[in-house]
């Protein structure tokens, strides 16, 4: 099974949820994993499962001036000028049969707080014409600029081994 892992982080928490489940993922097939602004510039391949992920900014997907808001809270760089929602926002169409999967991370307190930006990334990723292989998933970190909460490295891995043998049934079950 060909992955590809495409995710935006700001500071660092949803690269670290991407790796935790691209090294899932590396247990089911060839899992290749990218920042947004590298997928931008790479054309889309040809693979069984893209996963998608970003930090929920606003209560959703985030904007460029969400993103120089974290470029000022963070001595990291930062991509300001394309994020989660630009890149799927330009890309073309997919067969039908192509399957995605979201995820988002979004601070733990308040623990009421709404929004996702993996509800988003889910929506146009319909929208484009992908089958979600499962629902949007948020993981949490602790406050804006984290770190990843306790036990969510090991519950985004876990999620990882159910979309992954969710495609691999889809797969053996085509025509």
């Amino acid at each position: 099974m060909r992955i590809r892992v495409v995710y935006e982080s700001m500071f660092g928490n949803t690269a670290a949820i991407a790796r935790a489940i691209a090294a899932a993922l590396g247990g089911y097939g060839e899992v290749e994993v990218l920042d947004v602004a590298a997928a931008a510039q790479h054309p889309e391949p040809t693979v069984d499962l893209l996963v998608v992920g970003a930090p929920t900014h606003a209560l959703g997907m985030s904007r460029t001036r969400t993103r120089r808001d974290a470029a000022s809270r963070t001595e990291a760089s930062v991509a300001v000028d394309i994020g989660m929602r630009e890149w799927l926002d330009a890309a073309l169409p997919v067969p039908p049969g192509s399957r995605a999967a979201a995820f988002a991370t979004k601070a733990a307190k308040p623990s009421w707080l709404p929004g996702s930006a993996a509800h988003g990334a889910g929506k146009r990723l319909r929208r484009l014409g992908y089958e979600l292989v499962d629902r949007p998933v948020d993981f949490l970190v602790d406050g804006i600029l984290g770190p990843v909460t306790s036990g969510e490295l090991e519950r985004a891995q876990a999620w990882a081994d159910r979309i992954a043998r969710a495609e691999l049934d889809h797969i053996a079950h085509r025509p």
